[in-house]
């Protein structure tokens, strides 16, 4: 049975970007992009809210002067489908990408079972209410070695989660990778 994954790239204290809106601190190096490809490479849906999907359509036109590890992402990101939950966008411009003008639980539980290919959800907020609605499975985070302060937060701040530790990995750039199940 699929899982729903939910992954971030996150501060240290837990922004995934800063007050003024900039995560170019979260940009992953070489050693990071590659094991991202690999624990990417299952998934098979993307759920992204409007803001994720505008920073994640980027990959659709990806030109040429892509390393090959950005290039290998760019064929796993192009080759899954993606929904986009939106009540403020009229169109989606990428392929095999579908607009859903909002998030219904159930739809979401049915669609995650009925799966062969794991499911990722990206953004804050959708993971968020999918955190609150009990669906998300597993959490990945990519926690950054640097404090901003504020900003957008990775977790939501009111709801309780039980994580157990599943895997943990450590980074030359100092980038930690912490992988939990929900436990409820």
């Amino acid at each position: 049975m699929a899982k729903l994954i939910y992954s971030a790239i996150a501060s240290l204290d837990g922004y995934i970007e800063d007050s003024t809106g900039n995560f170019d601190w979260a940009a992953p190096d070489d050693e990071v992009l590659a094991f991202v490809n690999e624990i990417e490479r299952p998934i098979g849906t993307y759920l992204y809210g409007r803001r994720m999907y505008e920073t994640m359509r980027f990959w659709e036109t990806a030109g040429g002067d892509l390393s090959p590890l950005e290039q290998d992402y760019t064929q796993l990101w192009r080759a899954a489908d993606k929904i986009v939950y939106s009540s403020t966008i009229d169109t989606v411009s990428t392929k095999q990408t579908r607009l859903e003008r909002e998030f219904d639980a159930d739809s979401v539980r049915d669609f995650v079972r009925s799966q062969d290919s794991d499911v990722s959800i990206g953004g804050p907020a959708l993971a968020g209410a999918a955190l609150k609605a009990g669906l998300v499975d597993e959490c990945q985070l990519f926690l950054n070695p640097i404090s901003v302060g504020s900003g957008k937060p990775a977790l939501p701040s009111d709801v309780r989660v039980g994580l157990e530790l599943l895997d943990e990995q450590r980074f030359g750039n100092g980038v930690v990778f912490l992988h939990y199940r929900v436990t409820g």
